[in-house]
């Protein structure tokens, strides 16, 4: 083989292999990787949240504009749903693992009666702040069709994501989900 045709061979392997490796590396541990598809949680990018007015489990009014300037996930659940009792744990975990000045976990329940509620977040061992719903029409405005359903809500209140079924909440790729949106990267 001549001189010349064995350098262009080894050029072009070794171009090959530099392109292959970037390429590689660019998409690992990107800290832009797409968490959202990995958690299959749909995107909602800008769509303005429903403002709410509910009351909480301990009879206080809690309304959205109290939680301005936060990163909150939604949780609509109810008593009855057997995924929505098996995902309660990991968001209590997630909670836990953030500051809550920061970001927070609001559950949101269409249940009418707090002593069942008590009485189920009791035998979980879950103190996450709930929400009454009894009317449904935060449900409706958020456009709740399942339980669980959780919204994901940037710090100006926008609708940034929506997962409808259970997640591991307290996965890691969920609470890098979320540092990615407290970073402000949607």
């Amino acid at each position: 083989m001549c001189p010349e045709r064995w350098f262009r061979l080894v050029q072009t392997a070794v171009i090959g292999s530099v392109c292959f490796l970037a390429v590689g590396l660019a998409h690992s541990g990107s800290p832009h990787k797409d968490l959202f598809a990995d958690l299959k949680i749909s995107r909602t990018t800008g769509a303005p949240s429903a403002p709410f007015d509910l009351k909480s489990l301990d009879g206080e009014t809690v309304r959205s504009e109290d939680l301005a300037g936060k990163v909150v996930l939604l949780n609509f659940w109810a008593t009855w749903c057997g995924p929505c009792k098996d995902e309660m744990p990991s968001l209590a975990r997630l909670q836990r693992r953030l500051d809550p000045e920061r970001f927070r976990v609001v559950t949101i329940t269409t249940d009418l009666y707090p002593e069942g509620i008590k009485q189920f977040l009791a035998q979980l061992g879950i103190g996450l702040p709930v929400l009454f719903d009894d009317a449904q029409d935060v449900s409706r405005r958020f456009m709740v069709r399942g339980l669980p359903t959780t919204v994901l809500l940037a710090q100006d209140g926008t609708q940034i994501g929506r997962a409808v079924g259970p997640r591991a909440w307290d996965s890691d790729e969920a609470v890098a989900l979320i540092h990615q949106v407290l970073e402000g990267v949607k």
